[in-house]
């Protein structure tokens, strides 16, 4: 916020206006960042357009003017008291200004074209480093002193947070961006400069470190040699040139961490935060990181720790905030000095880490509880200041640990609104988008006091008649904020308007009234006095949006004019609306407004004008002249509400005069209270002045920032002033119509009473007396309003399923477009009738004409080669014996090679419907050509095996087909049969199935659709027709009289069948009811026919019903053995389908290893490329390099003879010293020598011992420095004080001069040896580079070379498919064979020399089958002997047993029974009925024993449940027993009841006896089981 000065008198002319201009009489603001010292006691930052100075002691303020534009870059340095900023427009400088005279030193000018974003200055010497923003990316180092650009270097694409020269060396810089660090060494050469980067690889995530990773060169090589050279990731990306360089595959890249704050060491490393919480220290010699870790403190230091963490947790609970981690902060903040690192972040404490090698303690400060973005020493490092994000800045001194105070209380956010407090001389009010009323001091700008509403702010306005501020919220509420006592602003009252947010607030120049501007084009008129609280007067509604709002007063009718601008969204034209409010709308307010407290449009006497122009912004003077800001073009124009300005539509208003403007954007006006200055403000922050009367911009332009509405609304629950309103007028009328509406309501229970009782009565009348439901509805208009509504819905619904179903529609026609319209070879399969076999055919998609042609070109460039080698192996021809030979050597290579062909083919197409005869032989695939061309030949083989197989495919199908219609017709006989045999059997059927006729998923059957079908009128009645005329033709067929008689008197035939046989019946003779005693012969005889007749006829039904089961079955065996045999063809068809995939599989492994060594190839085409590309690039490099050098050494070489020089010049100084002092006596001379050798101790030599100040300034970076400060110190020297008693004055005199000129020599001579052996450094860097260089020029030439190797080796060593059986090769198993050792020989010699072998094998088995031969016959002869023996020895024991041979009884009746089968038949059924009567008794006492068994398992299952509840009330017990003893060992007490004691003894006895009592019940059930088991029924053997 800035104050401008008060206006000079009034300006004459043109001339004088041009020279006038606003002054600034003091800046207030804030900025986070950019805060530094500028010396001991002043601190400087940023603050819009100006650079503010305060002084730490006495808080006062400077400002400085950026002329340019808006401040951008900053930065401060206090050892030279100069700072340094850019402006923010296009092609910016950087001004360099000292302190404290804030004059100008000198304007940086570089080639950035849009902004800088980093300045830093050195530590030492007059360096600035800076870093432009897009689109340049670049880092360039600056002498301000000498206005020269030293050296500069460009980081495409890098966006940088930071920058910091090394403080103990300057030639050291350190870029951070927001996931890097670059280390930047700037070298010199005498007068060059230069720039060598060295990133920094930082830890992951996770905090480690992982080495770094040369992708573009990989360290090792593993050559495969079946999938070829090991190549980098670039090449098989086909990157080239720098993107190869650089590229990085997704996998491999790791998200580094995100670095927040640094600080150099006194050792020249760095301290480096991170957001993932870790602490880094960077070591700037090697460029490597570590990661600090903390140190264990001691037990009780942790727990004193944990304990101060809680309570830290426990506040920021109870404050809403986020617990914050302690122990391992976020930093975003460093500083570092001798005793450690100060470091804070967003937890707001100040944290020191004493670090110590790889590990740090750390002690809590400060805490401050707001987040802090910068810590900064004094230069004295008596001092730290802390700054936060909120806009407070502490002051803390870390010698005396103490508290941080607060040193200056700003606010962060943006400012919204100033305005002057009456009577306008002594105080300003502000207010910040975050709802923070400010109060300054017009004086001096001395900030005096502020108050947080804690609501954000949308607008301000300062009372003229009391020292009141009305404050406007986003949630539409007034905040009152009383200011007469400045120190200390009080909320006094506060207005809920409505739920809309107060856009703006403007008072009339008597503060009379306030009027508030809402959204939506309300407008609430309030009393601006205090004394009657604020009343809210009334409101208005208009009905476009208002833009802007004017306000005027006018004395003399005591009436306040208010122009309102609206938005006309219509038109392209602005709307202006005046109203007038008199101040007896105050005194008598109930007069103006109606109920809704709403103002009567009458009263206020509105006026309307339309503009021909669309404005963003008007004011109005007292004259009817109006002034607009366009939001068209850049122009103010100027309007005279007045009849003659009109155009030819009556409503429009010209405009009388347009005022160009150099300001871009929309733009506000604003008039002062005296009408005589209008100012105009724009969103590119200029502003102009201008003078009413002639509309000239006598005042220079000055910065200014327009903040743009927002129109938000933020919804709340409390109740509004309209919302009040409301109710008071609804409460009102339910006052006022208590009676009516009682009324009203008892007529329409009764009207209820009336219409339910119709209702119920017309539910007892007949179906067509009744009335509908509707009918009975009284209001037809709500009914008809439910009914549009529901059809509305409806329809909406509607729509919405007919798009989703066209959706649903254009994904099936593009899938059925892929999948199946452009197949020309549908997909389909074909499965066997009697097994799980499926077989399915090859998709095809028609070949293109593109891929026929190019098919057709291949062939055509096949045959020219065929033709060509032919004709060349004809010319090489000698004689035409060599060519007969050569001839009988093909032919018998061919019947040779017969079998081994396919071998060489490397696969069995050919058997298969492929012609390999097309294809190149796999041996002479060498050139990139030839393999593009095999590809296209083996995609045409796998067509035409995938062709021939479809048709085999194609023939089995019809063959189905056929076999499906056989089997139907078969199946038609069967039926037949069954029919007459009267069989309910279910015949087998086959069909075809989904997979077999797969078109049958693109249309849907009527028995798929389980929803009901719905049908209009006339599809019903077209129905009900149909049905009819079927019912009419069944009843005309039944009714034949032909077909009557016909079946009446024959059966329905006119000749018998054979198959009737079945159906004929013979009648029985009528007699048959009566008894057979009465009847007669003849009737006997008659029933003897007719039984004679039923058995011949059943016979013949028996006989021919034979015969039915004879064709049935003959039936159903020619179905199961054509069915039979049909499986048998698709299992071949399956087999070969096996066979024919795998030759398909062959011809694509062979077309993946051409595309593999094609695509090899390109990768090693694409490092070729690549390496040449960076061997030009290091080539271009070396040259420099070489120029370099060469720059180098002639420097050096130019530089050595001036040092030697200057050498021999103080040594002839001193050589003439002896001689011009010799005529002194000796020992004067001897005294003089010493004192001429004598050197004072130089400045910057000594060290201050008390401060804390890390970095100690060494020598100075300019030799007239240095020279001029050891002058100053030889002045003492120089003084009488040291001069000899005896020595004259004059000699004295020429002593101290050529002691000085031999000082100046020496350092002279020092500052040379110094910049020589800078010379020398850096000749001696660009020949380690140059040599570095050449070494990787070698690496990349003994890569070209080998990658030469490679590709010829890739061309020459081709991957050959060979079909070889099973056992042919025998190798260790892995998952690639290596064919290394073994070797490719004519399948001949194996063939040769295994029938030899084989011969040899069979002459042995010859001779080992007669030797087994004979060796049987010898055997068998043996055997045969050995049992003649043993059939002797059984004859003679038959022999002797047939003596001694005893007779039975059984033999006995054997043989006097004459019927011993009936003897023995009769003697088994006793046996049987007595079995059976034991079989009964058996299953009798098997049950009464199973049922004892389940009575026993439903005793054992309850004493199991009473025992379960026993053992629980025994743990209970268990539990009071353990519970009680603890109570009396507590108690001491040891007296127990006997009759408990008692009680206690009887359970136990009472449970033992029920653990008897159940092992003896589960003895008896385990005896009862056995017993059960025993008496189970026993299979009975006779004999």
């Amino acid at each position: 916020m800035e104050r401008p000065g008060r206006e000079g008198p009034a300006m004459e002319g043109p001339a004088r206006a041009a020279e006038a201009a606003l002054e600034v009489s003091w800046v207030q603001g804030f900025s986070d960042k950019n805060f530094g010292f500028i010396n001991d006691q002043t601190v400087c930052y940023p603050c819009g357009n100006y650079i503010l100075f305060l002084d730490i002691k006495t808080k006062k303020t400077r400002a400085l003017q950026c002329q340019t534009g808006q401040v951008g870059a900053f930065a401060a340095n206090a050892n030279s008291q100069v700072l340094a900023f850019s402006n923010r427009k296009l092609n910016p400088i950087i001004s360099i200004y000292t302190f404290p005279e804030l004059s100008k030193l000198t304007e940086l000018k570089g080639d950035a074209q849009l902004d800088y974003t980093l300045l830093a200055f050195s530590f030492t010497g007059p360096y600035l480093a800076s870093y432009s923003s897009i689109p340049e990316f670049v880092l360039s180092v600056w002498n301000w002193q000498e206005n020269i650009l030293l050296c500069s270097e460009s980081q495409p694409g890098l966006t940088g947070t930071s920058l910091s020269f090394n403080p103990m060396n300057w030639q050291q810089l350190c870029f951070v961006a927001e996931s890097s660090v670059t280390i930047w060494h700037l070298e010199r050469c005498k007068d060059e400069h230069h720039l060598t980067r060295h990133p920094v690889e930082l830890p992951d995530g996770h905090g480690t470190v992982t080495p770094h990773e040369d992708l573009f060169f990989p360290p090792s090589r593993n050559d495969d040699p079946y999938h070829g050279p090991d190549l980098p990731v670039s090449a098989i990306a086909g990157l080239e040139g720098d993107e190869a360089e650089t590229f990085v595959p997704r996998n491999c890249i790791k998200t580094s961490v995100h670095p927040t704050a640094h600080c150099w060491t006194a050792t020249s490393e760095i301290y480096m935060g991170c957001k993932e919480g870790y602490v880094l220290a960077i070591d700037t010699e090697k460029y490597s990181v570590s990661v600090l870790q903390q140190k264990a403190p001691p037990e009780f230091m942790q727990k004193i720790a944990d304990v101060v963490s809680y309570v830290r947790r426990e506040a920021q609970k109870k404050k809403g905030g986020k617990p914050n981690n302690v122990q391992k902060p976020v930093l975003l903040a460093m500083a570092f000095c001798n005793e450690g690192l100060y470091a804070a972040g967003s937890e707001g404490i100040l944290i020191f880490y004493h670090i110590k090698e790889l590990q740090y303690e750390m002690k809590i400060c400060a805490d401050i509880s707001q987040p802090i973005s910068s810590l900064t020493f004094s230069p004295d490092y008596t001092s730290l200041l802390l700054v936060t994000d909120q806009g407070t800045v502490y002051s803390y001194k870390p010698a005396h640990s103490g508290e941080a105070v607060k040193l200056l209380d700003t606010s962060s956010s943006c400012f919204l609104a100033a305005d002057f407090l009456t009577p306008g001389n002594n105080y300003c009010v502000s207010v910040t988008v975050s709802g923070e009323v400010q109060v300054w001091s017009l004086e001096d700008g001395t900030f005096l006091s502020k108050l947080n509403l804690g609501i954000e702010a949308t607008s301000m306005a300062c009372c003229p008649s009391s020292n009141s501020v009305a404050v406007g919220t986003q949630i539409g509420q007034i905040c009152f904020v009383d200011v007469t006592k400045a120190e200390a602003p009080r909320v006094v009252h506060k207005i809920f308007l409505s739920k809309l947010p107060v856009l703006s607030l403007h008072y009339d120049q008597r503060g009379q009234f306030l009027i508030a501007r809402a959204t939506e084009g309300h407008i609430f008129i309030l009393d601006a006095r205090p004394s009657k609280l604020f009343q809210v007067l009334g409101y208005i509604v208009l009905a476009d949006e208002v833009l802007h709002l004017s306000v005027i007063s006018d004395l003399k009718n005591d009436l306040v004019e208010v122009m309102v601008l609206l938005n006309v969204t219509e038109v392209q034209q602005a709307r202006l609306e005046i109203f007038h409010l008199s101040s007896a709308i105050a005194t008598d307010n109930e007069k103006y407004v109606n109920e809704q407290g709403m103002f009567n449009a009458s009263d206020l006497k509105k006026e309307q004008y339309d503009l021909d122009c669309p404005l963003s912004s008007a004011v109005r003077l007292k004259d009817n002249i109006v002034y607009g800001y366009c939001t068209c073009a850049p122009f103010i124009c100027k309007y005279h509400l007045s009849e003659e300005n009109k155009l030819e539509d009556p409503s429009v208003y010209s405009s009388e005069k347009r005022i160009p403007s150099n300001q871009f954007g929309s733009g506000l006006l604003c008039l002062s209270p005296n009408s005589q200055w209008l100012a105009a403000a724009a969103k590119d922050g200029v502003l102009f002045i201008y003078n009413t009367s002639t509309l000239e911009a006598p005042l220079k332009p000055s910065n200014a920032e327009v903040a743009e509405e927002d129109g938000n609304v933020t919804n709340t629950n409390d109740m509004t002033w309209i919302g009040q309103k409301m109710q008071k007028v609804m409460r009102e009328d339910a006052r006022r119509f208590a009676n009516q509406k009682e009324e009203v309501q008892m007529g329409i229970k009764k009207l209820r009473e009336t219409i339910q009782k119709m209702m119920h009565e017309n539910e007892q009348v007949p179906d067509i007396e009744k009335l509908e439901h509707w009918e009975f509805n009284l209001d037809l208009e709500e009914q008809e309003r439910v009914q549009e509504e529901a059809e509305r819905d409806v329809a909406r619904v509607r729509k919405e399923i007919e798009m989703e179903n066209l959706s649903y529609c254009y994904l099936q026609d593009l899938i059925k477009y892929d999948c199946w319209d452009v197949m020309c070879v549908k997909g389909r399969a074909v499965k066997c009738f009697h097994m799980d076999c499926q077989v399915s055919n090859y998709p095809l998609k028609e070949r293109s004409k593109e891929e026929l042609e190019t098919l057709k070109k291949v062939l055509h460039l096949k045959k020219t080669e065929t033709a060509d080698l032919k004709a060349q192996k004809k010319n090489l021809e000698v004689d035409s014996e060599t060519a007969l030979s050569e001839e009988g050597e093909k032919a018998a290579e061919e019947v040779a090679d017969d079998g081994a062909s396919h071998c060489l083919n490397g696969s069995l197409s050919c058997q298969y419907g492929g012609d390999t005869s097309t294809l190149y032989h796999q041996c002479d695939l060498h050139t990139r050509e030839q393999k593009l061309h095999q590809t296209i030949l083996l995609k045409d083989v796998i067509y035409k095996v995938k062709t021939a197989f479809n048709e085999e495919f194609d023939a089995i199908v019809q063959q189905k087909e056929q076999e499906i219609a056989r089997v139907k017709e078969a199946n038609m006989k069967i039926r037949e049969i069954l029919e007459q045999l009267e069989l309910q059997v279910e015949v087998w059927e086959p069909v075809l199935t989904d997979d077999e006729m797969p078109e049958r998923a693109l249309t849907v059957q009527d028995s798929e659709i389980k929803a009901e079908k719905y049908l209009t009128q006339e599809e019903k009645e077209q129905l009900e027709l149909l049905a009819k005329l079927e019912r009419e033709r069944r009843l005309a067929a039944t009714d034949d009289e032909r077909l009557r008689a016909l079946d009446d008197m024959m059966g329905g035939v006119l000749e018998i069948r054979r198959e009737d046989v079945l159906k004929m019946d013979i009648p029985p003779p009528s007699f048959i009811s009566r008894p057979e005693d009465l009847w007669s012969e003849e009737e006997k005889k008659t029933f003897e026919d007719y039984e004679k007749k039923v058995k011949e006829l059943n016979e013949d039904k028996e006989e021919y019903r034979e015969f039915l089961r004879n064709e049935w079955k003959k039936l159903e065996d020619s179905i199961k053995e054509t069915t039979k045999n049909f499986d048998e063809c698709v299992c071949k068809l399956s087999e070969k389908k096996v066979k024919s995939q795998m030759v398909i599989y062959q011809e694509e492994l062979k077309i993946v290893n051409l595309i593999y060594a094609l695509l090899l190839d390109e990768e090693l085409d694409t490092r070729e490329a690549g390496l040449h590309k960076f061997l030009t690039k290091k080539k271009k490099e070396k040259v420099k390099s070489a120029r370099k050098i060469l720059t180098a050494k002639n420097g050096v070489e130019a530089y050595t003879g001036p040092y030697k020089d200057a050498i021999h010049e103080g040594k002839s100084l001193e050589h003439h010293f002896i001689e011009e002092f010799a005529d002194i006596p000796e020992d004067l001379l001897r005294e003089l020598l010493q004192l001429y050798k004598h050197r004072p101790e130089t400045p910057w030599t000594e060290t201050l011992l008390d401060t804390a100040n890390p970095y100690v300034k060494g020598s100075p970076e300019d030799c007239q420095d240095a020279l001029s400060l050891l002058m100053k110190a030889m002045d003492e020297l120089d003084s009488p004080e040291h001069m000899p008693s005896a020595l004259d004055q004059s000699v004295w005199e020429r002593f101290c001069l050529a002691r000085r000129n031999k000082m100046e020599s020496e350092e002279l001579v020092k500052w040379k040896a110094r910049a020589l052996e800078e010379m020398q450094t850096f000749l001696q860097r660009r020949v380690d580079e140059n040599e570095k260089m050449k070494s990787e020029l070698e690496n990349i030439f003994q890569e070209l070379t080998w990658l030469k190797e490679e590709k010829m080796k890739l061309q020459q060593n081709l991957m050959v498919q060979f079909l070889l059986k099973q056992g042919q090769v025998e190798l260790g198993s892995s998952e690639v064979p290596d064919y290394s050792d073994a070797v490719l020989i004519n399948r001949s010699v194996v063939e040769e020399l295994n029938s030899t072998l084989a011969a040899q094998g069979e002459k042995k088995i010859t001779a080992m089958v007669e030797f087994k031969d004979f060796s049987k016959g010898i055997i068998q002869l043996e055997w045969e002997h050995k049992k003649m023996k043993m059939q002797i020895q059984d004859l003679t024991e038959k022999a002797r047993d047939i003596v001694i041979l005893p007779i039975s009884k059984d033999c006995q009746l054997f043989l006097t029974v004459q019927n011993y089968d009936t003897h023995i038949a009769q003697h088994l059924a006793g046996m049987e009925q007595s079995l059976g009567v034991m079989d009964k008794l058996h299953k009798k006492n098997v049950k009464n024993h199973q049922k004892k068994v389940r009575e026993l398992k439903k005793c054992i299952r309850l004493k199991e449940q009473a025992n379960y509840e026993l053992s629980l009330q025994l743990k209970e017990m268990l539990i009071s027993v353990s519970e009680r003893m603890h109570i009396i060992e507590a108690a001491d007490t040891r007296d127990i009841s006997e009759k408990i004691t008692k009680q206690r003894y009887q359970e136990i006895l009472k449970q033992k006896y029920l653990r008897n009592f159940i092992r003896e019940q589960e003895k008896q059930l385990t005896i009862l089981q056995s017993e059960a088991e025993s008496l189970k029924p026993r299979t009975l053997h006779i004999v």
